[in-house]
């Protein structure tokens, strides 16, 4: 997840709460080389940051299928392979922790909607989205169920993202919808129940994973089912808006 955070969101989730947590152990970590000027706590350093990648990583898988109540800071520690104690150092509380697994995925989420901006081909720009959407859902499915998990059960922990953050940045992207169709380039459609379609449609590869996969009769939903799912998505939102690609000349 932290690797494809940084590969499709790299500047949003360097400023965000996960990224700040990391930029504060890198710094430590830097801080050490310098006062030592060895070469030992060079390696130091990279361990320690290999760590860190191996708690959140086992964090993502606890918290997606217990959620944070049943979800142990001791288990989370256990599954990384390190002990408790290493854990806390880097990590102080259990909300910080899990607020830094929830912030990457919302870091890439939020840094693919990028992808519509106003002087953006409408087909183009929603395709793209489509595709990064389902990118997210096929390589990093476990924070898709644990964000799932927590806004189910009212979203606690999110709410003020939610009600701040997320709700400016859909009337952002809608101010940009709707000035595609006031130009004629899509039809009326109201933007922010487009966001909410095109959010149920991809995730659902990510939460409900293993009831597409017991339909399909398959053990694991694998490439080819991800490429057939964006190609109906793209088809049904894109021809139902009556987007056309642009042709190249």
């Amino acid at each position: 997840m932290y690797a494809l955070a940084r590969l499709l969101g790299r500047t949003t989730w360097e400023g965000s709460m996960a990224g700040k947590r990391i930029r504060s152990i890198r710094k430590d970590n830097l801080a050490e080389e310098a006062n030592s000027g060895g070469h030992a706590n060079g390696q130091a350093g990279a361990i320690r940051r290999r760590n860190v990648d191996k708690i959140l990583k086992a964090a993502e898988s606890v918290f997606a299928k217990k959620g944070f109540a049943g979800a142990s800071t001791a288990e989370i520690a256990k599954k990384a392979g390190v002990p408790k104690a290493n854990l806390h150092y880097y990590f102080r509380t259990k909300q910080e922790l899990y607020a830094s697994v929830l912030d990457a995925i919302l870091e890439v989420w939020l840094d693919a909607l990028q992808e519509i901006q106003p002087d953006a081909d409408p087909a183009t720009a929603l395709g793209n989205y489509i595709t990064r959407k389902m990118a997210a859902s096929q390589h990093s499915p476990e924070p898709s169920r644990l964000w799932a998990i927590e806004v189910i059960g009212g979203g606690r922990h999110v709410q003020p993202f939610l009600r701040n953050r997320l709700r400016r940045l859909v009337k952002e992207k809608s101010a940009v919808i709707e000035g595609w169709i006031a130009e004629g380039k899509i039809k009326p459609v109201d933007p922010a129940h487009l966001l909410f379609m095109i959010w149920a449609m991809t995730q659902t590869y990510a939460d409900f994973a293993a009831q597409i996969a017991a339909v399909l009769d398959k053990k694991n939903l694998d490439h080819r089912v991800f490429a057939a799912g964006g190609e109906t998505i793209r088809s049904l939102i894109l021809n139902g808006l009556g987007a056309k690609t642009k042709s190249r000349r």
